[in-house]
Order: structure tokens, then C-alpha cells, then sequence
């Protein structure tokens, strides 16, 4: 990273107004800040668990690495893939010892607190292989992580990993209790194929659920969303989100605020946008994407359209936070929802809420770690950038994509059912209120569908969560 980015990166920290963390963020900052000690961060959606990660990754005086399962979410964190950063390969990694080379060696001695997001989508194999890495690279086999303090983000209701098929699902099978990351052999203090002996009791992890809920004001909207998390849903539950939800959606060209469709599928969401758009007059204009560096392949790694096809009246939805003129309060945030008022001069005018913003193409970039032995220290390098208008047609989102969005009103399309664990409280809960719910056809009950491993797992934290409330004699 040459000087001029590194100071960018510097002055927008200082310039930016992050949000101010409630007692129970700043307590729980406060642990991971002043101990070593292992710690799950998680919460229904909406309690701020993204804001007291971006808060750790800028505050913390501790040598912080930052990774994500996938490219994408990486991207969203300012951070690095699990698989780069670990240089582990894709697929079932079993339990013999991956090779290092000495810069990754390097790295992961360097590294005091490794933050990893979205951790539900990481598989237990995964989980005890960056275990293994860390105790190999550290030169401490028989402690957990090689010393490292382990901090994960995540809602295992809300996202899950990419179960295995085959002769992974028989390894998984065979080996873990479930593939999920909390029944790794790393927590369980299992010896994994006794490669590395892990002790008898595992590593303590330290589960810590985020309560306060910033997103919804409503208490019985509330109670509706906590209900579909746990798969909970009285039948007076049913009737008040189903009888909300029969209503005509509005136009989507009407003048109260942009309605989005939240569906299940990837086609469905392709031709809402493509059918929206074809409708419009005026002359059809594409922007394409600048990318450099190794950025990967294909608009899956991408954090937006490759080709991002656009005219007048388009609705869009922003795909980051304001970083134009460190503004406060910003003019718009990722999820923001506006319409294209105006294409030229390399800017894309949209209307949010009546007013109107020229909006500049936005740089992304993919950072990779590395080690200065000049300052024994990690330091974090721009390896890539895309560049494209921080937009994406809005008529129509997946909900998988809706994830971390904020709306005020949608249409929640579940097609033929909700295919995934958690997928229809994640459409429910992006709503600020039950108002704003739209239903293209009533819930049923096959549509609320919670993982049985995460129903056990959870049911641990409430418990331990019980008996940490209790007072003492």
C-alpha cells in the first residue's frame, strides 16, 4: 500500500463519526479489549454486531487481523479471506497439517486477536484447520489457536455454511457432531485424529448475545421477529404477519418510499430488476467496472455489477456508507434506496427521499496481510480495487443479499418456500416495522425452519447466559 492510499485510509478513520456503542457494546469491547479470552459476538439482527466490529477494528491497540468466509464479506469488513489469509485449500481440508510457507508463518506469529465475520457460515473443518495453523505456525501444539484470541461475529439462525456432499458429508459424518463451527474438535477438546493432542477440556469460549435491538422500535414487531428466529410462531403470530402482509404493494413508481422485493431466488430477483427496467423510457447506459490486481473472477466475487446497466427513473439501492465528504449524518448508507433522477458527466444523480446526490464511482478494495520486520508488526496491503458506481437495481434484492439492510418497506416473495434455515427472518426482521411487510402469499409453517444444531447450541448460551445473571450465594 503506497503512502498516499495509507493516508486516505488514516484521514477518513479520523474524519468519519462512527456511532456511539450502548453500555452493553462498549462492556463487551471491553472484554475482548482488556483479556485474551475467546469470544463469540452474536444477537438478532439489528443489535449492532457490525458496529462493534468496525469499532474493534479501529480501536483496538492489539495486533488485529480481520477475516471472512467469503470474498465478499471480507470485502464488507475491510479484511481477508480465511483461505488467503491462512493459505488453506477450498474444500474439506480433513486433518492433516496444511504447509507454510515462512511470509504466512510470519503473519500468523504477528497476529494477537484474529476477528473473523459472519462465522456461522464456517464449517468445523475450517474451524479446527485455522486452529492447527496457528499452533504450527506459533510453535505452541498444545495450545488452542497457538495463544491467539479468537473473536467471531455471526447469527448461526440467520446464515449458515454450505453443507458438504458426498464423501465430505461421510468425513463430517464420521468425525463432528455437526459441520457447524461451534462443534469443532478446537471447543470440544477433542483430539483431531490425534494429530494434535487438543487436552481435555478445549478451548472456553465465551458467548456473549447482544440484546438491545436498534433496528425496530416496535416491542410486539419485536416479539413477531424473536418468535420466527426460534421457530416459535404462534398461530396468533401467523394471522397478525399474514393479515398484515395481504395488501396490494404499491406502484413501484409511486412517491412515498422505495418498496423492494425480497426473494429467494437469484432468477426471480434477475428479472423483477430486467422487467423494471425495460419499462422505463429513455436510453438504456452501462458502466463498466474498473478492476486491477487479483480481484478474482466472475460478478460473484464482486462487490458490485461488472456491467451495471442503468437509466433515468432506475431504483437503486447504495451498496456502502457515504465516504464522500465524511458528511454527518450521511447523505446515504449500504442499503440506502433512491432513483436515478439523471446519467452524465461521469456521475449518477439519485433522488433519496427527495433529495438529490451526484453520486461518483466508489473503490473497493481487497487487502492482504503482511509481516514488517522493520516494525515487527502486521501490516495490511491493498493487493486489488474495483471500481464501479456503488449501486445496484433495487426493484429486486435475494435475501441472502438483503443481509446487514435496513428498509422500510418490502415485499417478501418466498416463492415455493423458504429453502434455508433462517431465510425467512432474515427477509422479516430488515423491516423497521410490521407496517412496512408485504406478503406475495401467507407464511406456512414449512417456510419457518431452524437448523436442530443451532436450536442445541443456542439453547447452551441461554443457559449459560441464565445462570451468569444469577446472583452470587
Amino acid at each position: 500500500m503506497d503512502d498516499a492510499c495509507g493516508r486516505d485510509i488514516a484521514n477518513y478513520h479520523e474524519s468519519v463519526t462512527m456511532p456511539e456503542l450502548s453500555a452493553e457494546q462498549e462492556a463487551l469491547f471491553r472484554l475482548i479489549e482488556d483479556t485474551n479470552e475467546h469470544v463469540f459476538v452474536t444477537g438478532r439482527a439489528g443489535t449492532g454486531k457490525s458496529t462493534l466490529l468496525q469499532h474493534l477494528a479501529w480501536h483496538t491497540s492489539k495486533q488485529i487481523a480481520v477475516c471472512a468466509p467469503t470474498g465478499v464479506a471480507a470485502l464488507n469488513v475491510d479484511g481477508q479471506t480465511i483461505h488467503s489469509l491462512f493459505r488453506l485449500p477450498i474444500g474439506l481440508i480433513g486433518p492433516s497439517d496444511e504447509k507454510q510457507s515462512d511470509a504466512t508463518r510470519k503473519i500468523l506469529n504477528a497476529i494477537e486477536t484474529l476477528v473473523i465475520d459472519e462465522i456461522s457460515m464456517v464449517n468445523a473443518d475450517l474451524m479446527d484447520a485455522m486452529d492447527r495453523s496457528l499452533r504450527i505456525a506459533r510453535g505452541r501444539r498444545h495450545e488452542p489457536f497457538g495463544g491467539v484470541q479468537i473473536v467471531m461475529f455471526g447469527d448461526p439462525y440467520q446464515l449458515a455454511p454450505v453443507p458438504p456432499r458426498g464423501d465430505e458429508l461421510r468425513y463430517v459424518q464420521d468425525h463432528y457432531r455437526s459441520f457447524w463451527f461451534f462443534d469443532a474438535h478446537v471447543w470440544a477438546g477433542e483430539a483431531s485424529d490425534g494429530l494434535i493432542e487438543l487436552g481435555r477440556h478445549g478451548a472456553e469460549l465465551h458467548i456473549r448475545e447482544l440484546v438491545d435491538i436498534h433496528r425496530q422500535a416496535d416491542a410486539g414487531f419485536k416479539a413477531m421477529l424473536n418468535a420466527v428466529r426460534h421457530g416459535i410462531v404462534t398461530a396468533d403470530i401467523a394471522q397478525t404477519l399474514n393479515e398484515t402482509g395481504a395488501r396490494t404493494p404499491p406502484a413501484a413508481d409511486d412517491d412515498e418510499a422505495p418498496i423492494i422485493t425480497l426473494a429467494t431466488r437469484n432468477d426471480i430477483v434477475t428479472n423483477i430488476n430486467r422487467r423494471h427496467l425495460e419499462a422505463l423510457r429513455g436510453r438504456e447506459q452501462t458502466a463498466l467496472a474498473e478492476v486491477s490486481g487479483d480481484f478474482g473472477r466472475g460478478d460473484a466475487a464482486f462487490p458490485a455489477d461488472s456491467e451495471l446497466k442503468l437509466k433515468v427513473g432506475a431504483q437503486v439501492m447504495f451498496l456502502r456508507n457515504d465516504r464522500g465528504a465524511f458528511p454527518d449524518p450521511p447523505r446515504w448508507v449500504n442499503g440506502t434506496i433512491g432513483r436515478v433522477t439523471r446519467i452524465a458527466g461521469g456521475t449518477v444523480r439519485v433522488d433519496v427521499d427527495g433529495d438529490e446526490f451526484d453520486v461518483e464511482p466508489s473503490v473497493w478494495e481487497k487487502y492482504r496481510y503482511a509481516y514488517d520486520p522493520a516494525s515487527r508488526s502486521l501490516t495490511r496491503d491493498i493487493v486489488a480495487e474495483f471500481t464501479q458506481f456503488p449501486l445496484r437495481l433495487a426493484w429486486a434484492v435475494t435475501i441472502h443479499k438483503s443481509q446487514g439492510k435496513t428498509y422500510d418497506r418490502a415485499i417478501v416473495d418466498l416463492g415455493s418456500g423458504a429453502f434455508a434455515p433462517g431465510q425467512t427472518y432474515v427477509a422479516l426482521s430488515r423491516l423497521t416495522s410490521l407496517d412496512g411487510l408485504y406478503l406475495t402469499r401467507p407464511l406456512r409453517p414449512a417456510d419457518i425452519r431452524v437448523d436442530p444444531d443451532v436450536r442445541r447450541f443456542m439453547a447452551g448460551v441461554r443457559r449459560e447466559a441464565s445462570t451468569r445473571a444469577l446472583p452470587e450465594g
